[in-house]
């Protein structure tokens, strides 16, 4: 593999990993009723142990990445001066914290109760709004550069409650056909729904105003940014069409029609979740490309 592909992996990696512990950590945290989240978290801690360790590995192997691009290549990414000229740079002063957040993340894992659920979810929005200062987030100065930051983070945020909380949203489908949570099970899941609107708003919006200030109007189109853009584009418009079906035609109907329409809901939350991975296989490709 080559350097470069390298890199699209872990990039892609890193943002897969941080987006399900975001994902998985409001559930618990932010919308479960209190009496049910020591049994959500349950039912969700593997997913998160799974994410906050491969946040860890993928950042390591990001940093190593981005050292060989800075040197000589694949030689230079276990180099010790070369990682240190790196850590010096704009990009190594943002990643000495997505390190030390991800090793945190890790460590709180030895910590019990509510207390373990809020430090992970801090852990990841703290990372996910790092990577504001990183790539092309980080272009601009002054209060452009504030403001572009500010939208990305933004962006980030809103796209991982929707995209992230997928996978979480299936295991509550197969929790409420349990009797004795099923009401609890539902009330989450509804209240994911009720922000969900919001955050694909929000995803919508900051996505239009970065593409704005990055290709400017009216847009390069025929550069490979641009198309990638468009692709990204219709990838999230298929999401939503997906996640407006289940929401106003799948929900509606598991009363009427049981157990075929949730698992129609389970089979195209699956088929949204393939495109979500999709959609940050594209924003790890735009790292390597010019956006003008």
């Amino acid at each position: 593999m080559s350097l470069t592909g390298f890199y699209i992996l872990c990039r892609w990696l890193h943002f897969c990993a941080l987006m399900s512990l975001v994902g998985a950590g409001v559930y618990p945290v932010l919308l479960a009723p209190k009496d049910y989240r020591d049994s959500l978290t349950r039912r969700l801690m593997p997913l998160m142990k799974v994410s906050v360790w491969l946040t860890l590995f993928s950042a390591v192997m990001l940093l190593a990445a981005q050292t060989g691009q800075m040197g000589d290549g694949w030689r230079d990414t276990l180099q010790s001066e070369v990682w240190l000229a790196v850590l010096q740079t704009q990009f190594g002063y943002a990643w000495q914290w997505q390190l030390a957040l991800a090793v945190s993340g890790c460590l709180a894992l030895l910590l019990r109760g509510h207390l373990r659920q809020q430090t992970l979810l801090l852990c990841g929005v703290m990372q996910l709004t790092g990577l504001a200062f990183t790539g092309h987030a980080a272009m601009l100065d002054g209060w452009g550069g504030v403001f572009q930051r500010t939208n990305q983070m933004v962006h980030l945020l809103s796209a991982a409650f929707w995209a992230g909380g997928l996978l979480p949203m299936i295991f509550l489908m197969l929790a409420g056909r349990n009797p004795a949570c099923r009401y609890d099970a539902i009330s989450t899941m509804m209240r994911f729904s009720r922000y969900g609107h919001l955050a694909v708003i929000l995803v919508l919006v900051s996505g239009a105003v970065n593409a704005l200030l990055l290709l400017g109007w009216p847009p390069v189109t025929f550069r490979l940014y641009s198309q990638l853009l468009v692709l990204k584009t219709l990838l999230v418009g298929i999401m939503m069409g997906i996640a407006l079906f289940n929401r106003y035609w799948l929900v509606p109907r598991f009363q009427r029609s049981g157990a075929l329409a949730q698992q129609q809901f389970i089979n195209s939350t699956l088929v949204e979740i393939g495109l979500a991975a999709l959609v940050l296989l594209v924003v790890a490709v735009f790292a390597i490309l010019e956006p003008s």
